[in-house]
């Protein structure tokens, strides 16, 4: 069987993405709100990529670790043209839009191309420092693929996040690979990436043992 970029047409890149896991499956803990927007003590989930060079750097911070984890960080982020996100990542609370709310990311967000943030509410484009720039899909998940996949050519499209986008991308059969970062944690409840999208068939390609999680890197199946 051919794999999904191979199905591809050849001037469009990959769409993939990534999540980290709890041991237990949650890739957000109970308690999800405004001010602890992985619910409470989800932040635990991404200890092992604050603590890299690669995100600090992404960032404007220095300082941060050479090791694997960040060739990890490295080899997903190279060559992203776009970000597809859903409302919660983006944040802001539901229903129609507080236009003060520009994100989590401040006003030099780590994205640096455009985003495609799902939503059912209308909001104008804003155009934040370093060239990122959040566009506001109401049209579905075809509809901000189809405009991610526009303005990134050849290069990839990523689905960012949150567990929501990430499940209904995966349930149309249009992601074509998928990281998991395994933590060592148990978090007993929260918010569970495969719940609801039905039979999704996994070929890991890539394993990387690190000290504080392992990442899996697969190629998702059609």
């Amino acid at each position: 069987m051919s794999s999904p970029a191979e199905e591809s047409p050849p001037d469009m890149g990959t769409v993939s993405s990534q999540m980290s896991m709890s041991l237990d499956g949650f890739v957000a803990a109970p308690g999800q709100s405004r001010q602890d927007p992985l619910g409470r003590g989800g932040l635990r989930l991404h200890d092992w990529l604050f603590a890299t060079e690669s995100w600090r750097a992404q960032h404007g911070q220095v300082g941060g670790e050479r090791n694997a984890d960040a060739d990890v960080v490295d080899e997903m982020t190279r060559d992203i043209g776009a970000y597809v996100m859903g409302r919660r990542m983006f944040g802001g609370g539901d229903g129609p839009w507080d236009e003060s709310w520009t994100g989590w990311w401040g006003d030099d967000p780590p994205f640096h191309v455009p985003v495609f943030v799902l939503t059912h509410h209308p909001r104008e484009s804003l155009s934040m420092r370093g060239g990122t720039q959040f566009h506001f899909v109401t049209e579905g998940i075809e509809g901000a693929l189809e405009r991610a996949r526009a303005v990134a050519g050849d290069r990839e499209v990523s689905v960012s996040g949150g567990a929501s986008a990430v499940r209904q991308y995966l349930a149309a059969g249009l992601l074509d690979t998928l990281w998991l970062h395994l933590v060592p944690i148990v978090l007993g409840g929260g918010t569970r990436l495969f719940d609801g999208v039905g039979e999704v068939r996994l070929e890991p390609v890539k394993v990387v043992a690190a000290p504080t999680v392992t990442h899996v890197k697969y190629r998702v199946l059609r």
